[in-house]
């Protein structure tokens, strides 16, 4: 694992595949190999990033634009990019990363008019150019994610009601997860040197060690 020093991944995927679950082994497994790691999730990370994070989930906030969303995303990222990933992968650690833009891809694609070249553009002005090495892809059917996804949202961790309700982006239709799914997989397909899908509905153990082999054969 000595190979991934200085390597910049994703992990990816709809509601409910495992990401931030298999993210944390993959963390836990190669600082055993000997590799200093830092595990980011996206949105947030940093101070100004959580902020963006509970505005962008907040419920209540229904009237939000699909540009909007893009946007606000998109700021959370540059300020951990510039803050927190760029001076890691500088000092030679493994960054891990709990979504990215591939996420905005498949998400918000679509949506007002959004069109791919578009959230790029602005994804590139986001990350200054720092793309992934490799994004892996959860993938799973939204029938299986839908009953996987339990409300967790809120603002503050320590209300009587934490968890009661899901988040602004979970409550959307069935049709709309769907759509989000075969984005990510239009996404892999397009480019596969730099995209890799794991089959998310298998054991946790099962789905680890397909992702340390890739890891493992990563150029």
């Amino acid at each position: 694992m000595l190979h991934l020093r200085g390597k910049f991944i994703v992990f990816d995927g709809n509601e409910g595949c495992g990401k931030s679950t298999q993210a944390q082994l993959a963390r836990a497994a190669i600082e055993k190999a000997g590799v200093q790691t830092l595990l980011v999730r996206d949105p947030g990370t940093t101070g100004i990033g959580e902020m963006i994070r509970a505005i962008l989930l907040d419920p209540g906030n229904t009237e939000m634009a699909m540009r909007c969303e893009m946007l606000l995303f998109m700021a959370a990222r540059a300020q951990m990019m510039r803050q927190v990933i760029l001076p890691a992968l500088q000092a030679g650690s493994c960054v891990i990363s709990d979504r990215f833009v591939s996420s905005t891809l498949a998400y918000q694609l679509g949506g007002d008019g959004l069109t791919e070249a578009e959230i790029l553009a602005v994804g590139r002005a986001a990350v200054h150019e720092h793309w992934p090495d490799l994004t892996i892809i959860f993938d799973l059917p939204v029938a299986v994610s839908s009953a996987r996804t339990r409300p967790k949202f809120t603002l503050f961790p320590d209300d009587p009601v934490a968890g009661a309700e899901k988040d602004r982006i979970e409550r959307r239709s069935l049709e709309y997860h769907e759509m989000v799914r075969q984005n990510y997989l239009r996404q892999a397909k397009k480019d596969r040197r730099k995209h890799y899908v794991v089959d998310a509905t298998r054991e946790v153990e099962q789905v680890h060690a397909e992702v340390m082999r890739r890891l493992a054969s990563l150029q």
